[in-house]
């Protein structure tokens, strides 16, 4: 009978095992500085409640955060997709037509250092209250970054590398699917991180503004009735939905540049 000797994890597994187990541990240690400091100063509780009262109040009522997440998500994701395919679209005209990317992008450099907060009062005046408001700020707030980064991106297309499709007459879609695109990805997606999670916050300001629904309209139902449980409990729904959707681009991210390397396309 032969022993078998335990297998040792590889560089890349124990690479992932750290990279989840020490925020993990930061996690857990976050937490009881958090109950020792309510327990030992005696913190009232409409003040910082201890981490069980938040938990208790997330699962003593859990349809309440679960309905106002999928609200929030849906903004976000309506809101996110036409800021995104919008600010996508703008970046590529203005990265292949030279004179409309003159005229156009001063405005929208200029326009991204407005506080995106300010135009939501102005949105409320001109189209009301509801959900096609909230759709249009989180769509304001999201699309930005994308057009900025996105048109960045295109810049990065090694000229040699299009002199050379050129030179064998390669077509405009060839030379967009060959050249541009692999290099300008890790951009996109960088604004589209950007994106995802500004769509969160745009989101929340609306819900605050023009409806009544979502975690914001939870926060701010909590603020004024001075429940600090119920805003933390919102806050922390908040923040897992925000990582869900900033994961879930990181993983669409890694699969298309995967698949970008294997195609043979040095996108670095």
């Amino acid at each position: 009978m032969t022993s078998r000797r335990p297998t040792r994890a590889s560089p890349s597994q124990a690479a992932a095992i750290y990279s989840v187990f020490r925020p993990a541990v930061a996690l857990v240690a976050g937490l009881g500085l958090w109950w020792a400091v309510t327990s030992v100063f005696d913190v009232p509780a409409f003040y910082l409640p201890p981490p069980e009262s938040v938990a208790a109040r997330l699962l003593g009522n859990p349809e309440l955060y679960l309905t106002n997440a999928v609200s929030t998500l849906e903004k976000v994701l309506y809101g996110g997709a036409v800021g995104v395919s919008t600010g996508f679209a703008l970046a590529l005209v203005v990265a292949f037509v030279p004179s409309v990317r003159r005229i156009v992008m001063p405005y929208v450099v200029t326009a991204r250092v407005l506080p995106k907060i300010a135009i939501a009062p102005v949105l409320l005046i001109y189209m009301g209250t509801g959900m096609d408001t909230a759709i249009l700020f989180v769509a304001l707030i999201s699309f930005f970054p994308m057009v900025l980064n996105t048109a960045a991106g295109f810049d990065r297309a090694p000229r040699d590398h299009l002199e050379l499709l050129r030179s064998v007459d390669a077509s405009r879609y060839r030379r967009f699917r060959s050249v541009y695109l692999p290099y300008a990805l890790p951009d996109v997606f960088a604004g589209l991180k950007q994106s995802v999670t500004l769509a969160v916050v745009g989101a929340v300001v609306a819900e605050w503004i023009v409806t009544d629904s979502g975690l914001g309209y939870v926060i701010l139902i909590g603020s004024e009735n001075i429940r600090t449980d119920v805003m933390l409990a919102a806050l922390f729904s908040l923040l897992v939905l925000g990582l869900c959707l900033y994961g879930a681009v990181a993983v669409l991210q890694r699969l298309l540049l995967a698949g970008t390397l294997e195609s043979g396309a040095d996108p670095s």
